[in-house]
Protein backbone atom coordinates (compact mmCIF):
# COMPACT_ATOMS: atom_id res chain seq x y z
CA UNK A 1 0.00 0.00 0.00
CA UNK A 2 2.82 2.45 0.73
CA UNK A 3 2.68 5.62 2.77
CA UNK A 4 -0.27 7.85 2.20
CA UNK A 5 0.90 11.44 1.98
CA UNK A 6 -0.81 13.48 4.63
CA UNK A 7 -2.28 16.68 3.38
CA UNK A 8 -3.98 19.89 4.34
CA UNK A 9 -7.69 20.07 3.54
CA UNK A 10 -9.56 23.36 3.30
CA UNK A 11 -13.32 23.05 3.08
CA UNK A 12 -14.54 26.29 1.51
CA UNK A 13 -17.56 27.93 -0.06
CA UNK A 14 -18.46 30.60 -2.60
CA UNK A 15 -17.94 34.27 -1.71
CA UNK A 16 -16.15 33.34 1.50
CA UNK A 17 -13.67 36.00 2.61
CA UNK A 18 -12.34 33.89 5.48
CA UNK A 19 -11.71 31.02 3.04
CA UNK A 20 -9.63 33.36 0.88
CA UNK A 21 -7.67 34.57 3.93
CA UNK A 22 -7.02 30.99 5.08
CA UNK A 23 -5.78 29.96 1.62
CA UNK A 24 -3.54 33.05 1.40
CA UNK A 25 -2.01 32.26 4.80
CA UNK A 26 -1.28 28.66 3.70
CA UNK A 27 0.12 29.85 0.35
CA UNK A 28 2.36 32.35 2.14
CA UNK A 29 3.72 29.43 4.19
CA UNK A 30 4.18 27.47 0.94
CA UNK A 31 1.83 24.72 2.16
CA UNK A 32 0.13 22.63 -0.51
CA UNK A 33 -3.53 22.09 0.27
CA UNK A 34 -6.57 20.49 -1.25
CA UNK A 35 -9.62 22.71 -1.45
CA UNK A 36 -13.09 21.21 -1.32
CA UNK A 37 -15.85 23.69 -2.08
CA UNK A 38 -18.94 22.39 -0.28
CA UNK A 39 -21.24 24.47 -2.48
CA UNK A 40 -19.89 22.67 -5.55
CA UNK A 41 -19.64 19.34 -3.67
CA UNK A 42 -22.60 19.19 -1.25
CA UNK A 43 -21.88 15.47 -0.75
CA UNK A 44 -18.75 16.55 1.20
CA UNK A 45 -20.70 18.47 3.87
CA UNK A 46 -21.25 15.34 6.00
CA UNK A 47 -17.54 14.51 5.78
CA UNK A 48 -16.62 18.05 6.88
CA UNK A 49 -19.11 17.97 9.76
CA UNK A 50 -17.72 14.66 11.04
CA UNK A 51 -14.34 16.11 11.95
CA UNK A 52 -15.56 19.66 12.72
CA UNK A 53 -17.87 18.50 15.53
CA UNK A 54 -20.91 19.43 13.47
CA UNK A 55 -19.83 22.89 12.34
CA UNK A 56 -21.33 23.94 9.01
CA UNK A 57 -19.42 27.20 8.55
CA UNK A 58 -16.51 27.51 6.16
CA UNK A 59 -13.63 27.39 6.07
CA UNK A 60 -12.96 24.24 8.06
CA UNK A 61 -9.31 23.26 8.02
CA UNK A 62 -7.66 19.90 8.62
CA UNK A 63 -3.87 19.50 8.78
CA UNK A 64 -3.04 15.83 8.36
CA UNK A 65 -5.12 14.16 11.07
CA UNK A 66 -5.43 17.30 13.19
CA UNK A 67 -8.57 19.42 13.07
CA UNK A 68 -7.62 23.11 13.15
CA UNK A 69 -10.99 24.84 12.84
CA UNK A 70 -11.78 28.00 10.90
CA UNK A 71 -9.65 30.90 9.72
CA UNK A 72 -9.44 32.59 13.13
CA UNK A 73 -8.19 29.32 14.66
CA UNK A 74 -5.62 28.93 11.87
CA UNK A 75 -4.48 32.56 12.24
CA UNK A 76 -4.23 32.27 16.03
CA UNK A 77 -2.23 29.02 15.82
CA UNK A 78 0.10 30.62 13.28
CA UNK A 79 0.67 33.64 15.55
CA UNK A 80 1.50 31.32 18.46
CA UNK A 81 3.91 29.24 16.38
CA UNK A 82 1.70 26.17 16.82
CA UNK A 83 0.82 25.88 13.13
CA UNK A 84 4.46 25.38 12.08
CA UNK A 85 4.86 22.76 14.81
CA UNK A 86 1.75 20.85 13.64
CA UNK A 87 2.79 21.11 9.97
CA UNK A 88 6.17 19.57 10.86
CA UNK A 89 4.73 16.89 13.16
CA UNK A 90 2.20 15.84 10.52
CA UNK A 91 4.94 15.66 7.87
CA UNK A 92 3.38 18.39 5.71
CA UNK A 93 6.48 20.62 5.53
Amino acid sequence: MGDVMKKVLVYSGHLCGYCTLAKKLLEKKKVDFEEINIHDNPNKIEEMMRFSQGKRTVPQILVGDIYIGGFEDLYSMDNQGLLDKILKEEGIV
